[in-house]
């Protein structure tokens, strides 16, 4: 990161106003457009000119690109860290670039909300089949409750939550995490997500789109990797599992929330369900095939159908032979 690049990338009070908005959460381009009150190709100048910088990075979500502070990747972390606080202070001693980014703030709230009443709407069109499932189970209460026993009270460290769904799992976590990365395939559970999790910070969250047969990371990054009612939709665990023993470092930890093995077909047909559960030994072999060492597993046995809690650690010598 070049200091004159950055100075030049700052050299305007658009693209200081931008660096303010993404120190509160991750924006579309549309949205930051949105709240600068200018044309969306104009905004997009702006926020190019910050990128080849490296003080912001943009992740595409089908058609929508999304635009957040950059991450420890890229460039030095300390600049950025100081950057923002000579943000702020800017905004505390100059009076028109501080009523500027307050207006800025109302507007950041509006898309909050616009957000959030989206997510409701997916909800009211999806809560029937949802509790149809629920029902089946244990309550989520319990569910979470036995999940966070199970990984106990030490840093969670940097975390994979694949299939986040709503982000109800990133959320719970986030306080025992240093940073996480909450993947869905789904365009809109990730809108549903983003609204969850949008009054986290956003060096604590990143909702990343992607397939957890192929995830978009390098090898050993993440210190815990969770699976919250995800593997059953898999039609090939072993492959999945596969993949995120690749990304979780040594002696980190794999968690698998699922079904205990049953005999509910419908759910294949109502709900997609490749997988109508899964058996402690089909558990235990998948885990050991992918180089995790597993424990005994933790079950919930007062629903129709059981659920398991399956936590293992990646052996020591995997992360040589996959790297």
């Amino acid at each position: 990161m070049r200091t004159e690049t950055i100075f030049r990338a700052l050299a305007d009070p658009t693209r200081l106003r931008i660096m303010r908005l993404l120190g509160s959460m991750e924006l579309a381009v549309g949205e930051v457009a949105q709240v600068l009150g200018q044309s969306q190709p104009r905004a997009s100048r702006h926020v190019g000119i910050l990128c080849d910088a490296g003080l912001a990075e943009r992740r595409r979500e089908g058609s929508w690109i999304f635009l957040r502070a950059a991450s420890d990747s890229r460039g030095d972390p300390a600049i950025r860290s100081e950057l923002a606080r000579l943000l702020a202070l800017l905004e505390s001693n100059d009076s028109a670039f501080g009523e500027q980014c307050e207006a800025d703030r109302q507007k950041l709230a509006d898309i909050r909300d616009a957000r959030q009443a989206e997510a409701q709407e997916y909800f009211a069109e999806h809560a029937h089949d949802w509790d149809e499932v629920r029902r089946l189970h244990s309550s989520d209460e319990q569910i979470e409750q036995a999940l966070a026993k199970a990984l106990g009270d030490i840093s969670l460290g940097r975390v994979l939550d694949i299939g986040t769904g709503t982000g109800r799992m990133a959320e719970l976590f986030a306080e025992k995490a240093d940073h996480i990365v909450a993947l869905d395939k789904s365009l809109a559970m990730l809108r549903v997500a983003r609204a969850k999790l949008q009054h986290l910070p956003t060096e604590r969250v990143e909702l990343v789109q992607g397939d957890f047969t192929s995830l978009p990371f390098a090898a050993a990054r993440f210190d815990t990797v969770l699976f919250h009612q995800v593997l059953h939709f898999a039609d090939s665990p072993a492959a999945a599992l596969a993949e995120a023993a690749r990304v979780t470092r040594s002696g980190g930890r794999i968690a698998i929330v699922d079904f205990a093995a049953h005999q509910r077909e419908e759910l294949r047909e109502k709900y997609a369900h490749a997988r109508l559960g899964f058996a402690d030994a089909h558990m235990n072999d998948l885990l050991e095939e992918s180089d995790f060492e597993p424990r005994p597993p933790v079950s919930l046995d007062d629903g129709e159908i059981g659920i398991k809690i399956w936590v293992a650690e990646r052996r020591p010598h995997a992360e040589r032979m996959t790297g």
